[in-house]
């Protein structure tokens, strides 16, 4: 139980973070394609498949309650060590993705494949405009029902191994909005403010239930993927983890750029690159 809460910890970092990839993180952990078979099965062995989500929804869910107020903060103060630190998580994830490929014939729907995903996350970084981490949401019908149809991106983009569901939501612009709701969410409950409470609750709730709606819609979708077109999938996803690094220094914001700020953030992008590896062993 315990494990499974701190494999969930480590799941939900990897999802809250811009471009580091949860799904990543479940197959370098040996419990992506449990995880996949405990959703697509879920009423067929409810007790089973619950018994197994549920610690590790668990340990996903204090992850991002705990990390949504340091993120904001590390944005604000170290935009560019953070956002290396990041870009270094992402390529770190490189070997063991490339590891599915290695030694297979390379065809041309393979690379074909690959550079389509990475001219898709590039476009959407050049389209899309830089985000404010202090961007705030107004809560009316239209808002909410963005929010459902983003929730359901996010989620199919969390659980689909080397692409990260909040550089998704990073280029769609509602990164910092609902990284922002959680954390007054969160401070509005220990104080007991009821408006806040619900104002948050607005922008969340057909957030989640998007998300709910994307993770079962896309399981069954991506075991059938991987069941038939394994390669074309793990080229595909190449194509993005090498684009995400691209997309996510373009849509950062850098104030004041020093020699300092360049050589820590050097070494943050080397320490978050070991790192990711490490896990992806």
């Amino acid at each position: 139980m315990i494990k499974s809460i701190l494999k969930g910890m480590v799941i939900g970092i990897a999802n809250i973070v811009p471009g580091v990839s949860g799904g990543t993180m479940m197959v370098a952990m040996g419990i992506y394609d449990k995880l996949l078979h405990c959703i697509t099965h879920l009423f067929r062995e409810f007790k089973k498949s619950v018994l197994f989500v549920l610690p590790i929804a668990i340990g996903m869910v204090i992850a991002i309650a705990g990390s949504s107020f340091g993120l904001t903060w590390l944005f604000d103060h170290f935009p560019l060590q953070t956002t290396l630190v990041f870009v270094g998580l992402i390529l770190g994830g490189l070997p063991a993705i490339y590891g599915k490929v290695k030694g297979q014939k390379i065809k041309v729907g393979h690379l074909i494949a690959g550079l389509l995903f990475f001219a898709l996350v590039v476009g959407m970084a050049v389209l899309g405009e830089t985000e404010e981490t202090n961007t705030v949401l107004t809560l009316d019908f239209v808002n909410m029902l963005k929010l459902l149809g983003v929730g359901v991106i996010a989620s199919a983009t969390m659980i689909i191994p080397g692409v990260s569901g909040s550089m998704v939501l990073m280029l769609l612009g509602y990164y910092f909005p609902v990284l922002n709701a959680i954390k007054e969410l969160i401070s509005a409950l220990m104080k007991f403010d009821v408006p806040v409470i619900l104002h948050n609750c607005g922008i969340l709730v057909p957030f989640g239930l998007g998300i709910v709606a994307g993770i079962f819609g896309i399981a069954k979708l991506m075991e059938m993927i991987f069941e038939k077109f394994p390669l074309y999938a793990y080229w595909g996803i190449i194509g993005l983890i090498v684009a995400s690094p691209i997309a996510i220094i373009m849509q950062g914001t850098y104030s004041a750029i020093t020699f300092v700020s360049v050589l820590t953030g050097a070494l943050g992008l080397a320490v978050g690159f070991v790192v990711a590896m490490k896990l992806g062993e």
